[in-house]
């Protein structure tokens, strides 16, 4: 049999078993390897052409003297041009509408979560107890979208559907942003942003700019017992500051999508804080047939 492609599919944060049945649909001539936190296939390495990645191991690819074409899994490629040798192939993104409507259902729980106490709601269940916390209408909290770009401004619109006041920051003007949403954008501009965030939704592309954005002079710069909600990257987030603001009361709550190690290091302490939210960076996903159809897509276009 005559093997079209030599198709890896790559991660070392997680397995990448989930992909395989679409991949075998779509390219039913080739040849699939796996090098995930499961399965280490390294004899392959001289035959792989294309790789479909989330997060591939620092220096990996550059063991590949046949790559044509670095295949993300998501919206972003920050986790594949980290890599300082990384070869010179095209690197492409998932393109993928429905992604926005899965970012929003996620912003949208996770800021009801917080508004609306249902961590204490789950602990008083789970003691059997009856307590009523004050209840906030949507109009009254404010919630502050840093990061404006089709994810966030997307989000923003779910929002204020529901009834939320919504503002939204980023590092350069924005167009055509939805109806109701004020807009800041720059340095200049984020302290009163922030002043204004009763909980802070971190939507940033990781960039040079925004690695370690999440810090304790942000969090200084909110109100008093804020809520913060990060579905960007895990680089995003300074943990220790988060974990002492949380302690000193100026952050309320967290919920948290996106880790610096993925998984979660089962030691570490966010799993077992009351205050914090972990979910294991599920905001949206793009669907298995829609990254086979795309990367099919981009190297029919070499």
């Amino acid at each position: 049999m005559t093997h079209e492609f030599d198709i890896a599919l790559v991660s070392d944060q997680i397995a990448m078993d989930y992909l395989q049945p679409a991949f075998r649909e779509r390219f039913p001539k080739a040849r699939l390897h796996r090098i995930d936190t499961e399965v280490q296939e390294l004899d392959a390495l001289d035959r792989i052409d294309t790789v479909v990645c989330w997060s591939p191991p620092p220096g990996l690819l550059a063991r590949m003297p046949r790559l044509r074409l670095v295949q993300s899994v998501g919206a972003g490629t920050d986790h594949i041009t980290r890599d300082p040798a990384l070869p010179d192939v095209p690197v492409r993104r998932i393109v993928d509408p429905d992604m926005a409507d899965g970012m929003n259902a996620y912003v949208a729980w996770a800021v009801v979560h917080g508004q609306r106490h249902m961590g204490a709601y789950l602990e008083s269940q789970r003691r059997a107890a009856w307590e009523e916390a004050p209840i906030e209408p949507p109009g009254r909290h404010r919630v502050g979208i840093a990061g404006l770009g089709v994810l966030g401004q997307s989000a923003a619109r779910a929002l204020r559907a529901i009834g939320y006041r919504v503002r939204g920051w980023s590092r350069s003007p924005k167009g055509d942003l939805p109806e109701g949403i004020e807009a800041f954008h720059g340095d200049a501009a984020r302290a009163e942003f922030l002043a204004g965030c009763d909980t802070l939704v971190c939507l940033l592309p990781l960039t040079d700019d925004t690695r370690g954005i999440l810090d304790a002079s942000l969090f200084a710069q909110l109100p008093r017992g804020a809520r913060l909600v990060n579905a960007g990257r895990g680089a995003h987030l300074v943990q220790d500051d988060l974990l002492a603001a949380l302690q000193s009361g100026q952050i309320a709550s967290a919920v948290l999508d996106a880790f610096v190690e993925e998984p979660l290091p089962q030691g570490h302490p966010f799993w077992r804080h009351p205050r914090i939210t972990v979910t294991p960076h599920i905001a949206t996903r793009t669907r298995p047939e829609a990254i086979a159809r795309q990367t099919h897509d981009n190297l029919a276009r070499l």
